[in-house]
């Protein structure tokens, strides 16, 4: 099968499984969505394809930041929210793996990682807390990430806006604002997208399903 594969901590153990799966015979090609996945997971034995227009992801898993009731998710803390979007939407079924502490009554206490093109990026930042605001919002914090003194760039170049803005009741209409904005590559939002989440408690775990 074709295996679209996140990216982050929770990914790491995922692809970790795989490795075990593959040393026992099965195999697996993968859609990795960033760069250290893909490192990650070609040194556990999947076969990393390019896709193309034929290309048919039968299972995607990743993990998430925030997970509210209708499995609306806050995703994007490792940066490759833009790679993980466009694998989740590909995929015949999505599915999120993730420890307890990541189901909230309402999203929003995660900063909503907000992906943008560096080109007069001040710009976009401002339309960005100018369209929350006519939303509702009263933004608490909104910056650049910076990681080693550096503005943090995603593996296609882009930058992200971290965006505090407290509960969100109605993220579906929030991610709409602002893929309105010229200048905003992606959200962290993924809306409707997942079909299962698997949280982990200890060693117990317990299912939610759309």
């Amino acid at each position: 099968m074709t295996l679209g594969i996140g990216t982050g901590s929770t990914a790491r153990f995922f692809i970790d499984e795989l490795a075990g799966k593959i040393a026992a015979g099965m195999s697996f090609r993968g859609v990795p969505t960033s760069n250290e996945t893909n490192d990650l997971a070609l040194a556990a034995g999947v076969e990393i394809i390019e896709p193309d227009a034929s290309t048919i992801i039968n299972l995607a898993v990743d993990g998430a930041d925030e997970v509210d009731p209708n499995l609306n998710l806050i995703k994007g803390g490792g940066g490759a929210l833009l790679r993980e979007k466009i694998v989740a939407n590909a995929s015949q079924k999505f599915i999120v793996i993730a420890d307890s502490s990541k189901r909230v009554a309402a999203l929003g206490a995660f900063p909503l990682p907000v992906e943008i093109e560096p080109f007069a990026w001040a710009l976009t930042v401002r339309a960005i807390h100018e369209t929350v605001e006519t939303l509702g919002f009263r933004p608490q914090k909104m910056e650049l990430r910076i990681r080693n003194g550096v503005p943090f760039k995603s593996d296609g170049g882009n930058l992200i806006v971290d965006c505090a803005l407290g509960a969100i009741e109605a993220p579906a209409r929030l991610e709409a604002g602002l893929l309105e904005i010229p200048g905003v590559v992606e959200c962290g939002l993924f809306c409707g997208m997942a079909d299962i989440v698997i949280f982990g408690d200890g060693d117990e775990t317990s299912i939610q399903q759309a």
